[in-house]
């Protein structure tokens, strides 16, 4: 009788360690077992650390962009004396009305924006094509050339400054300066490798078995593109044109260099150009204006960078 009891408790025993193991294969493998997590001082260790990391991560990324924007809210001498103070000891909202005239960004704003959505065009145009041709047309030393694209990448961009100034200021075989143009900004920012390879590597996770069918109704491959495949590519279309806005957006080097008159500067050179002179709060001021944009389309379109760069395939 008690060895059957026995055996009875050893079944019970298993069965429940088996439940628990098949339990946890569906769970995700974490540093914290769920058994601690359920406990008081597992749950209160695991709390108080996710809070001080989070907190520590957001002190590091938000202060600055606290300190920018309060620092545009308090006078000349609160901005400079030491130790700074968290607060304003009282709010000057005319510092950036008096920023947005003394630095004239508005102008400043309409060329940036012009060079930025003029570069993704042309970024939209050739580096679609490029990708496209070397994921599903597959020309003779295709990997090859996609293997000297992205070495590039290891280059810095410092080091490309100089070629491509020389570059731009006589253009070879044309024979034109396009200092002070638009093309200055537009033409090196064209060819992004990094682009190229995020739109590669979603078009071959596209299924050959759509491109065979629109090969069978007779598309040719750049109506494929345009009624096939673009409409598909339409999240990591959405990630390539923020990066190519962004980049230009806050480009500060290339810009300077090769748009030295005052009426074509970007948003970044013309605040450092009329910077002297210019109290620290305003100039503060004209830079969290300056911050805004990006940071709005961030905020707006963060969804749709994260879908675009996870985005490896197609189910169904």
């Amino acid at each position: 009788m008690a060895s059957n009891t026995l055996a009875s408790r050893r079944r019970t025993d298993s069965g429940r360690t088996s439940r628990h193991r098949d339990a946890d294969q569906g769970r995700p493998r974490t540093l914290i077992s769920s058994a601690q997590l359920g406990r008081p001082r597992g749950k209160l260790v695991y709390w108080t650390v996710f809070a001080l990391v989070a907190a520590g991560f957001t002190l590091v990324f938000v202060g600055p962009l606290y300190w920018m924007v309060t620092g545009g809210l308090k006078t000349t001498q609160e901005v400079v004396q030491s130790p700074p103070t968290a607060f304003p000891s009282s709010l000057h909202t005319e510092n950036y009305s008096q920023a947005w005239t003394v630095m004239d960004l508005a102008r400043l704003l309409l060329n940036t924006l012009y060079y930025a959505f003029g570069a993704l065009a042309f970024q939209l145009v050739l580096d679609v094509a490029a990708a496209y041709s070397l994921s599903r047309l597959r020309p003779v030393l295709g990997k090859a050339i996609l293997a000297m694209m992205l070495a590039t990448l290891m280059i810095p961009a410092t080091v490309l400054v100089v070629p491509q100034y020389l570059t731009v200021l006589d253009v070879p075989i044309f024979e034109r300066n396009l200092l002070n143009s638009p093309w200055a900004i537009w033409l090196p920012s064209v060819t992004n490798a990094f682009n190229i390879f995020l739109l590669k590597r979603f078009f071959d996770s596209i299924p050959g078995e759509l491109l065979d069918a629109a090969a069978i109704d007779g598309a040719s491959p750049l109506r494929t593109l345009r009624s096939l495949v673009l409409p598909i590519s339409r999240p990591i279309l959405g990630v390539v044109s923020i990066f190519a806005v962004v980049g230009v957006w806050k480009d500060f080097l290339w810009p300077m260099l090769t748009l030295p008159d005052p009426g074509r500067q970007t948003l970044n050179v013309g605040i450092y150009s009329l910077s002297n002179g210019v109290p620290q709060n305003v100039l503060i001021a004209a830079l969290t204006i300056a911050s805004v944009p990006t940071l709005l389309i961030f905020l707006l379109f963060q969804r749709n960078i994260m879908s675009g760069l996870t985005a490896g395939g197609l189910k169904g």
